[in-house]
């Protein structure tokens, strides 16, 4: 009988977890479990032609870019992983300051072959790319950031002050134990509020994250992130007082609702060639509330053809 209803709740979980659908990656992708730099990501591969690399923040995982592979992959060979500790990537015990993460990215290029890629990232995954594109310079032809901020750079003290942040200081173990279980209600509060119409980000979008970040380790990692801001921000500006600022073609992206222009303004501080955009009626979720915007303007940026 025990047997049975454990039968039964396993049948119920998968059931759950298959109405959580996300928008799927184009049939043509694979996907690839590569070791790198200590730890091991889960990446998504497809398309063919320049490489361009995908970085995605807290609060989703690759999966966030599977509208904007589709579109991309026309043209470009295109890699997704999802971050160190994040999604179905291997939990290591450590290693979320951005300057290691970015080691992790160029070991996956290694190994697949590619010396030159585009970059498009999002929220933390802003931090690992310029991370990336700091320490090699010669390896990051493109770079497009969308809403969020970098350590150390720029109003990065001001941006800190903006009470709808207190999430960068929350952490640790006790933090950990209160979110057990209720990852979901955690993970809501920034969907909401961070969205220009909540309501776009999609319930199945929003059971489908909260299973991934309620996996084993997937919210210590989560933590580690912001944990290791302070870091971060050393190595940023260690990074700009050596080597100066990027010199690639840059496009900041800032939500309308979010932080629209203040992305040039960061960047204006770390690299020399700097384009500003809006995504037009959206908060910072990107691809959830405006991806038809996102994708058409760095295919613009990128490619410039529709």
């Amino acid at each position: 009988m025990l047997k049975c209803a454990f039968a039964l709740v396993a049948a119920l979980l998968l059931a759950s977890s298959a109405q959580a659908q996300v928008e799927p990656f184009p049939p043509g992708f694979r996907t690839q479990e590569i070791a790198t730099n200590g730890t091991t990501l889960h990446v998504r591969i497809g398309g063919s032609g320049p490489a361009v690399v995908l970085l995605h923040g807290y609060g989703e995982t690759g999966d966030m870019w599977a509208p904007m592979a589709a579109d991309l992959a026309r043209e470009r060979t295109v890699i997704v992983p999802d971050l160190r500790g994040m999604g179905l990537s291997a939990q290591p015990s450590g290693g979320f300051d951005k300057k290691n993460q970015a080691h992790d990215i160029a070991g996956i290029l290694d190994k697949l072959g590619i010396a030159r890629t585009e970059l498009v990232t999002h929220d933390i995954g802003n931090m690992v790319g310029f991370a990336l594109a700091t320490q090699y310079r010669d390896r990051v032809s493109r770079f497009v950031l969308i809403d969020a901020p970098l350590p150390g750079v720029g109003p990065w003290e001001e941006i800190l002050k903006n009470p709808l942040l207190w999430h960068f200081r929350f952490g640790g173990p006790d933090m950990e134990r209160l979110v057990a279980g209720r990852e979901r209600i955690y993970l809501d509060r920034f969907w909401n509020e961070f969205s220009a119409t909540p309501a776009r980000f999609s319930e199945a979008a929003r059971e489908h994250y909260a299973a991934l970040y309620a996996r084993p380790g997937a919210m210590h990692a989560g933590f580690a992130q912001f944990a290791a801001f302070d870091q971060d921000a050393i190595d940023n500006r260690a990074f700009l007082a050596q080597q100066g600022k990027l010199a690639m073609p840059v496009l900041a992206l800032g939500g309308e609702k979010s932080f629209g222009l203040t992305m040039a303004e960061v960047m204006r501080f770390a690299a020399s060639d700097v384009s500003e955009g809006i995504v037009p009626d959206s908060g910072h979720w990107i691809m959830e509330e405006n991806p038809g915007a996102t994708v058409a303007t760095v295919r613009a940026f990128l490619i410039g053809k529709p």
